[in-house]
């Protein structure tokens, strides 16, 4: 019997799961890396307007929201970055061709907004599209007026730029992308630059040189089918991920389920961006986003994401190397009831007469027992075990 779903303040995640290895470009002009802006050492950590709100954005929204990061105590865990989806730009530009926030939504224009954001120790982050409009087609894209948007994002002080892939010119996003990245890099300013290129092009292969993030799946729904097939589509490119550049995802679903999404998410080491509504979060939405040892997991300076390493039926078992020589093990339950798992040494990455010390991150307890070859857990139906190893010998 399915457990009672979470209300949707539950959802976690914004319309993201990103990569982060610098490796090679098929396209033969793409021979050095165009963006070197120090940003994204490790994934990037916030919230994000679109999942919730839409288009239903206005300044009083967000200042309530960079508020909420710091009164919970979410931005001294790192989520720091405010980010502003569509819909923020009104439909024609000024007389210069500047991009003009919305009067009706943004009256102080997006400056105040990101001194606002800033004096509260936070980032702010804006939208715009390799197209000539944006997704919801209620703004201008920045196709044709890279250089000066990049200029005008610079000079409004944004920390974060997510820029989209509807109503291009039918060019190739490796062509298109490029030029908004030189721009950035002449701006002046650090922006962080999240290609959202929606997979389709394998951006996997090539963002690693253009950008800090690279979107591998479509847009993720609410749902367990929804969450757990974007995971799998972004697995495959777990080899490109790396400080600097990250592969990205999105996220009723049961607290459960909610836990495995995070879960995976964070040992994925995809940005943390919420998509719920910050400033009225339930105690058990709270409870799993500020989780200090799974963020730990994401924010690991070693900075490689954790691959599948094994699946039988419905049982999956997801494990990656982290500092100090220790190992992140996800165990996940995809069946109908509970089942036992074991995690071999061998499948995981550790030599088989390794002696660890197990930590469980959702039970916050380190276990009595050590371990030797493998670990074996009870795991509920749709649900996870989550620990890190640590070898004592």
């Amino acid at each position: 019997m399915r457990k009672k779903a979470v209300p949707t303040t539950m959802i976690v995640m914004a319309v993201i799961l990103c990569l982060f290895k610098l490796m090679g470009v098929s396209a033969s002009h793409l021979s050095r890396n165009l963006l070197a802006n120090g940003l994204g050492v490790t994934p990037p950590m916030g919230w994000n307007s679109w999942n919730h709100f839409n288009c239903r954005i206005e300044e009083k929204t967000i200042k309530e929201t960079a508020d909420a990061l710091v009164s919970t105590g979410l931005s001294k865990l790192g989520y720091t970055y405010v980010n502003i989806d569509d819909c923020w730009a009104e439909i024609a530009r000024d007389v210069k061709g500047n991009l003009v926030a919305k009067k009706s939504a943004f009256p102080s224009g997006i400056k105040a907004l990101a001194d606002y954001v800033h004096s509260k120790g936070l980032k702010i982050g804006i939208y715009s599209d390799a197209g000539y409009f944006t997704c919801s087609k209620t703004m201008p894209g920045s196709l044709g007026h890279e250089e000066q948007d990049a200029n005008t994002f610079s000079a409004w002080g944004i920390d974060y730029l997510k820029y989209d892939n509807c109503y291009n010119d039918g060019s190739n996003p490796i062509v298109r992308y490029p030029v908004m990245t030189r721009a950035l890099m002449k701006a002046g300013r650090p922006i962080f630059f999240s290609l959202c290129e929606w997979g389709d092009m394998h951006p996997a292969l090539w963002g690693a040189k253009l950008g800090n993030s690279w979107r591998t799946t479509k847009d993720i729904s609410d749902s367990w089918e929804s969450m757990v097939s974007r995971a799998d589509m972004n697995e495959v490119y777990a080899e490109y991920a790396r400080p600097g550049g990250w592969n990205v995802g999105n996220g009723g679903m049961t607290k459960d389920e909610y836990v495995v999404h995070f879960s995976i998410w964070a040992i994925s080491k995809a940005p943390l961006l919420l998509g719920c509504d910050v400033r009225n979060m339930s105690k058990d939405t709270l409870e799993i986003v500020a989780n200090k040892e799974v963020i730990s997991v994401n924010q690991d300076p070693l900075g490689v994401q954790a691959k599948k390493v094994r699946l039988e039926g419905d049982l999956e078992i997801w494990a990656g190397p982290l500092s100090g020589y220790r190992v992140a093990l996800l165990l996940i339950n995809q069946g109908p009831g509970n089942n036992t798992i074991t995690a071999q040494w061998e499948d995981i990455g550790l030599p088989p007469n390794t002696v660890v010390e197990a930590r469980d991150l959702w039970e916050h307890k380190t276990l009595k027992k050590l371990f030797v070859g493998n670990l074996t857990a009870s795991v509920n139906s749709h649900a996870c075990k989550m620990y890190v190893l640590k070898p004592i010998s």
